[in-house]
């Protein structure tokens, strides 16, 4: 995936799921030329939280590799995801060998035994239903949009077309494109004004340019001004409130996004500010910053 839409997927199932897991993207897979979309690894601390992240949550309640399509994947595009889960779960087991190797050195054994490893779960995202890979798989439906392939292949297809109109489903609905997507930003407006998922998606929007894309139609051009129409008025949401924390946290994701290391201390003082229009001048800063030292030129 190399396209600023591609990028925007990505990062916002990354920065959803970092909510709740330590998610990572493009995680390499050793032994072939292929890269994971996103991983995913459950924190167990966050529980309730995962509960209240809806369809996404639930998908990641276990390790588990994301894969989003922007078209309706192929029977060929599953079997390479399929090939990364598997080859991923032989490297995870590597690495549990060498990690018990390390902590009893002198074991004196030349087949220690094999650590045992979760077999991680895939799961396949796209915008139409494949007919070809739900009938090779035998998958059957689990809830409305979400199919669930033979137990031994631990993998689950997500249709966003075949998805009901829900909060419960709106991080995974954005996703889409054309009219889809439009609806999922429209119900994202209609959420509160303190919703987590605003604080998610909010800052993805904007470095990625989708507040500010050329308008093919009216609504599209509707959907741009409304997106710019949060970030006003989410800034001032701060200076009214004081959502300090909530401001903090926009701040550390717009610098994710970036690719910008923060070094603990940095983060630390991010966390710990309190004075909305300093928050607010740090965001603004986060969305085009090239370093650290563009956000807190006084710090770094």
């Amino acid at each position: 995936m190399h396209n600023r839409s591609d990028q925007f997927t990505k990062s916002l199932l990354r920065d959803g799921l970092s909510l709740v897991s330590a998610a990572e993207t493009e995680v390499e897979v050793l032994a072939a030329t292929q890269k994971i979309d996103v991983y995913s690894v459950p924190d167990p601390a966050r529980a309730s939280e995962r509960a209240a992240m809806g369809l996404l949550g639930e998908l990641s309640a276990e390790p588990s590799l994301f894969e989003p399509f922007h078209g309706t994947p192929s029977l060929r595009q599953v079997r390479q995801c399929l090939r990364k889960q598997l080859t991923w779960h032989h490297e995870l087991e590597r690495r549990a060998r060498s990690a018990a190797r390390s902590v009893a050195p002198d074991e004196d054994t030349d087949t220690p035994p094999q650590p045992a490893v979760a077999f991680p779960a895939l799961v396949v995202i796209g915008p139409g239903r494949p007919e070809t890979v739900l009938d090779a798989y035998r998958c059957e439906p689990e809830q409305a949009g979400v199919y669930q392939a033979v137990p031994g292949l631990a993998m689950r297809v997500v249709v966003l077309a075949e998805l009901p109109r829900t909060r419960a489903t709106l991080l995974l609905r954005l996703l889409g494109s054309g009219r889809r997507f439009r609806e999922a930003v429209a119900d994202l407006a209609a959420l509160p004004r303190d919703a987590w998922e605003k604080s998610v998606v909010m800052p993805l929007l904007l470095h990625f340019g989708l507040d500010q894309q050329e308008p093919t139609t009216d609504e599209e051009d509707d959907v741009s001004a409304e997106i710019q129409a949060w970030f006003e008025e989410y800034k001032q949401q701060l200076r009214n409130e004081g959502r300090a924390e909530e401001a903090a946290r926009a701040v550390l994701t717009a610098l994710r996004v970036r690719g910008i290391a923060v070094p603990d201390i940095l983060r630390k003082r991010i966390l710990i500010e309190k004075d909305p229009e300093l928050l607010e001048r740090w965001l603004e800063r986060a969305i085009v910053a090239a370093s650290i030292a563009d956000v807190l030129p006084d710090l770094s």
